[in-house]
């Protein structure tokens, strides 16, 4: 055998006898789930926050993802199998190192890769022979070759000798209580076929399947192309609600009808646009790729206009109505309910919700909101805090505006106080209530 060889006996024998140390950088949505279900099968692991105070309440146990059990982090924390850090000096004890941070966007929608390049630098001063590298955070295509793999190499070290690095997309659907971490199909692409081996095996020991692609720039691609694909289809949704508001037609009664259909179509449906971290975002990281190719994305700069115009449209259907009531709209008040990106999680990282506020305030309106999930929010320097729901507060209202459609929310109880309602998630339209009016 070579050494090289030894090395990849060596590693799998640590992860299947659950001795490889596993470091977890970034303890996000993506990160701490991961770190939990690792540290469950008796991984011990590691995890880099570089926040202090997220690092201090994994140490303590608490909690502060919905998708992790707090029961489930407090018993890991207290058996000594999960350990927060802010800094990266223990860099050396792990064997596998997984990393699952921000991917934003600069202004202009084009990649902000200053986190993946600084943990890959801080990893590259301590990367020592033996060690797997993974990168979950979504990107562009090649951006582990590209972009991780130089600077791992100024370590002196090389990749499928001595050390290895693959590229695993996350797939964590925040909220959602059906496909977790552990029952989630995980892809991997490794830069080298020892590489491929190793990220296999690693996640096939706390993942149900796992599906090896050819290289870390497919893995990649995989990714960009599932987001692209949401962000498409509920571009075609909302622009058909578009041409329903003009027709004088019900979009949720069209797709609702649509929808019906056993084959050939799936369901989708519109909204005051979108938010989180995938769908605003990642298919321009494709979308900028490509340019590199002499390749122009039609279908995806396309969605990205339509979706990103039905904040100001919800806005403008919500003054409407106010001016069709005789409501001066200087001073109208509004109540929206939601600010989360998505029903049921507290995330309102770029939530349309908070655009449809920024729009009305913008035209002198009063503006209020409720979420029980998010009691305070700062979205790039514009702050509010939730107000409590009240009979006499919606009593109070011109107008409420379902922004997000929480299971929390009483929706009956909302149309008996409402004077009048805009419902942008279509969360009432099977109440057949005469206050209501749909996107």
């Amino acid at each position: 055998m070579t050494h090289t060889e030894d090395r990849v006996e060596e590693l799998k024998e640590k992860i299947r006898t659950r001795q490889a140390v596993v470091g977890v950088v970034g303890l996000g949505y993506v990160g701490l789930p991961f770190a939990v279900e690792k540290a469950k099968v008796g991984f011990r692991v590691v995890g880099v926050e570089q926040n202090p105070r997220r690092a201090e309440k994994v140490n303590r146990g608490e909690n502060y993802i919905p998708d992790v059990r707090d029961e489930e982090l407090k018993a890991l924390v207290e058996q000594g199998l999960l350990r927060a850090e802010t800094g990266f000096d223990r860099v050396p004890e792990m064997d596998v190192i997984v990393i699952a941070v921000p991917t934003p966007l600069t202004r202009n929608l084009t990649p902000d890769l200053q986190y993946v390049e600084r943990v890959t630098q801080e990893i590259a001063r301590r990367l020592r022979p033996g060690q797997l590298v993974s990168l979950e955070s979504t990107t562009y295509p090649g951006t582990t070759e590209e972009v991780m793999l130089p600077i791992l190499e100024t370590s002196g070290l090389k990749v499928e000798e001595d050390f290895f690095l693959v590229h695993s997309p996350e797939r964590v659907d925040p909220g959602n209580q059906r496909y977790t971490t552990k029952n989630t199909t995980k892809v991997v692409g490794g830069v080298g076929p020892r590489s491929l081996e190793l990220g296999v095996y690693f996640y096939g020991q706390t993942i149900e399947r796992v599906v090896p692609v050819s290289s870390a720039k497919a893995a990649e691609l995989v990714k960009v192309f599932e987001n692209t694909f949401r962000a498409v289809n509920i571009a075609l949704v909302n622009e058909l609600a578009l041409l329903c508001d003009r027709m004088g037609l019900n979009v949720w009664e069209v797709l609702d009808a649509a929808f019906t259909k056993p084959f050939g179509i799936m369901p989708f449906y519109p909204g005051p646009g979108v938010g989180g971290h995938c769908i605003p975002i990642d298919p321009h990281y494709l979308e900028w790729k490509a340019k590199e190719y002499n390749f122009n994305t039609h279908f995806i700069a396309l969605a990205g206009e339509i979706n990103r115009k039905m904040p100001e449209f919800t806005a403008e259907k919500a003054l409407r109505l106010l001016a069709e009531a005789g409501i001066p709209l200087k001073g109208a008040k509004v109540l929206v309910l939601g600010a989360a990106y998505k029903k049921d999680i507290g995330d309102y990282r770029e939530s349309p919700a908070i655009r449809v506020m920024q729009e009305l305030k913008k035209r002198g309106l009063e503006v209020t909101y409720h979420d029980p999930h998010v009691l305070e929010f700062d979205e790039h320097g514009f702050r509010m805090q939730s107000v409590d729901l009240t009979p006499e507060r919606l009593q109070a209202q011109d107008l409420v505006i379902i922004a997000t459609d929480h299971s929390a929310f009483d929706y009956p109880w909302i149309l008996e106080h409402a004077p009048r309602v805009l419902d942008a998630r279509g969360a009432t339209r099977h109440l057949k209530n005469p206050k209501v009016t749909l996107l």
